[in-house]
């Protein structure tokens, strides 16, 4: 990415700007005054009861893990959905294509200077989860594995906003696409599973079953799948191996009833970071894809 000039323009410009140093001192502030109103409440439920609750600081990382990752997923589709359709809006776009530079090198460019403005964020954050370290209630390990997850939403998230900044004429559009595509994969399979198990409960329920027969448990199905390309259900499962409890409406269990034990379910979180990796991929190439001008007479 060093020798990209396109990267090297976006991180200068927006390294110079008053906007990023804005953004880390409003993203900071919100996390700061969480974590710090949730270690109140817990130092105040000690001296009511004179014990240590350390479920109460395993609560307070998920939360302000919680509140990061919901802040990332919404602040870098915002960085990236606006990154080509705003250069098509100044006219700079066609200059861009006078240059040596392929429609993959503005692509990366754009989307690697986005996320490396997104790193800045997430390292910024370390002293405010490493809050919960005092306490000794998580480790390296942990911190490490939640990074990861991080950097992959950062990825996906990233890539539906380059794909429909490059599919879109405008940034307004572009924005509406991306919230929307992103609202569709987290929200829709989300409520999708939350129907069909509903459904599946009242079907149970409908059911006359005999003395001593095990009633099944309700389930979603294969609607359950869905969620290996929702970003959400992966923190989810995150969290619930880290902290007991953690997230329990977000985990993949309550969908499955009694359903198979096989490799997928067994190993949620890594299946699902690749899935999302392979999709972040697919819309990268689809990006690079609507931004050549040449692709047209290719066929």
């Amino acid at each position: 990415m060093k020798s990209n000039p396109v990267y090297k323009r976006e991180v200068t410009v927006r390294a110079r700007s008053f906007r990023m140093p804005l953004i880390i001192l409003v993203f900071n502030g919100i996390l700061a005054v969480v974590a710090l109103l949730n270690m109140y409440s817990a130092v105040a439920q000690v001296r009511i009861s004179a014990s240590v609750q350390y479920s109460s600081f395993l609560q307070l990382y998920a939360f302000v893990a919680t509140l990061e990752f919901l802040l990332l997923m919404f602040i870098m589709p915002a960085l990236t959905s606006g990154s080509i359709s705003g250069e098509r809006e100044r006219q700079t776009l066609e200059l861009l294509f006078t240059t040596r530079m392929t429609p993959k090198d503005i692509v990366m460019g754009k989307l690697f200077s986005a996320l490396s403005q997104l790193m800045v964020l997430i390292v910024s954050s370390f002293p405010i989860l490493l809050l919960t370290f005092v306490y000794g209630s998580m480790d390296l390990m942990d911190l490490a594995f939640l990074m990861v997850c991080f950097l992959v939403t950062a990825v996906f998230c990233g890539g539906i906003g380059i794909f429909s900044s490059s599919l879109m004429r405008r940034s307004t559009f572009s924005n509406v696409c991306t919230y929307g595509i992103l609202l569709l994969v987290v929200v829709g399979t989300y409520m999708l599973n939350i129907f069909l198990l509903n459904m599946s409960q009242m079907q149970i329920a409908e059911e006359i079953y005999q003395l001593g027969e095990t009633r099944p448990e309700a389930s979603s199905g294969s609607a359950v799948y869905l969620l290996l390309l929702n970003p959400l259900a992966t923190f989810g499962e995150i969290m619930e191996k880290q902290v007991t409890g953690g997230i329990a409406d977000l985990s993949i269990r309550r969908f499955l009833g009694n359903g198979p034990d096989n490799f997928v379910i067994r190993h949620w979180i890594p299946v699902s970071i690749l899935v999302q990796t392979v999709f972040s991929a697919g819309l990268v190439r689809g990006a690079v894809y609507f931004l050549n001008p040449l692709k047209n007479e290719k066929k």
